[in-house]
Parts: structure tokens; sequence; C-alpha cells
């Protein structure tokens, strides 16, 4: 084959490329751009579903667009209020605990009376059989936080048993609980440090 030849073809071969190129990149985008809306509807389906399990009742607003923001121990803690009659009767927020193997992540309910109304663990790593007791389909253990509120138990006993609590630890994983449990106190000392903001009351921010 002659060099001019060999030369037409490899350009040929390289438009084609870069038109293939091209059209994938085209073709990427419409169905990003297509699938965009769906992705949104479930994301904030599976948020509700997640705030639904720590928040018990019926409420008279949209929880994913009535939120405030506030500083938190480590990081802003984004908020999801809950209304009725226009009254906050209820708050969700996420909080963290450091386990055995990294960070727990919960989402907690607390009514405006201070009382927890639900905990969830929406992701963690501990160790299978052991440390993911947190989760409520291995047990009963994260509903032990329902109803209980900042001086009940008293402050000295937001803790596992081995370390003079009232909460339960694990055999082989006291590490984890004793994470949670940290986790919720401090939930509910940051709702107490900003109460009024987080109610919308006098004062509060919207």
């Amino acid at each position: 084959m002659k060099l001019e030849e060999l030369r037409g073809k490899l350009s040929y071969q390289g438009i084609l490329l870069g038109g293939a190129a091209l059209l994938t990149s085209a073709l990427l985008s419409f169905f990003s751009q297509a699938t965009e809306a769906d992705i949104k509807a479930a994301e904030a389906a599976d948020l509700k579903q997640s705030l639904s399990q720590v928040l018990p009742g019926e409420y008279d607003n949209d929880l994913l667009k009535d939120t405030v923001t506030l500083p938190g121990s480590q990081d802003e803690v984004l908020v999801y209020r809950a209304r009725r009659a226009g009254k906050v009767e209820a708050v969700v927020y996420r909080v963290t605990g450091y386990g055995y193997s990294g960070a727990i992540l919960c989402v907690m309910g607390v009514s405006r009376e201070g009382k927890i109304l639900g905990v969830r663990v929406i992701s963690h790593k501990e160790t299978p059989g052991l440390g993911d007791k947190i989760e409520p389909a291995r047990g009963d253990w994260i509903h032990a936080f329902e109803g209980k509120y900042l001086g009940d138990p008293p402050a000295d006993k937001w803790a596992v048993k081995k370390d003079g609590g009232v909460f339960d630890q694990f055999a082989g994983a006291t590490i984890t609980p004793r994470a949670v449990v940290k986790a919720v106190k401090g939930g509910l000392e940051f709702f107490d440090s900003n109460k009024a903001k987080l109610l919308d009351e006098a004062g509060g921010v919207k």
C-alpha cells in the first residue's frame, strides 16, 4: 500500500472514531437529562421513607421543603420540620457516631417537647452478626430510645450498662452501641440548644 493511501485511510478512521465518540457523548447526555427527573423523584421518595420511620403521625406540610440549617458540634445540621396548622410539632435530623469500623449515620425524630420519636441507623460498616444489631431488622435495640429525653434517663445514665448507663450493649461489640448512644444524646443536646430556631418560635429563623 502506498504511503498516501495509508495516510488517507488513517485519516478516515480517525474521523470515524471522532464521530462515534461525539455521538456516544451526545447520547449519554440525552439519557442523563431524560432520567434526571426520575432519579430526583426516587431520591425524594427514599428520603421521605427514611423520615417517616422516625416521624410517626400525619403532618400538613412538605418536610422536604420546610428545612432549616444550623451549626452543629462538627458540621452544619440540616433539619426537616413537621407542622400541623403551621405549628412545628416535630423535627428530624441526622446525627453521627463513630463505631468500631467507622462512622455510623443515624436519623432521629424529636417532638416539640424534646422527646425522641424514633431513631434509625441509615449507614454503617459495623461487623455483621455483632455491630449490625443496631439495625431494626436485626433486633429491637434501636427502639429503646423512643420516648426518652434529656432527663430521662439522667445525663449520667445516657450510656451503655457497661459504662453505668441504662442502655444494653452487645456481646463482643460494646463500641457500636456506645457510639450510637453518644450520638443520640448529642442529638438531644443539639435540640435543647436550638429549640427556638428549630420550632420556628419567636426569635427563631425561617
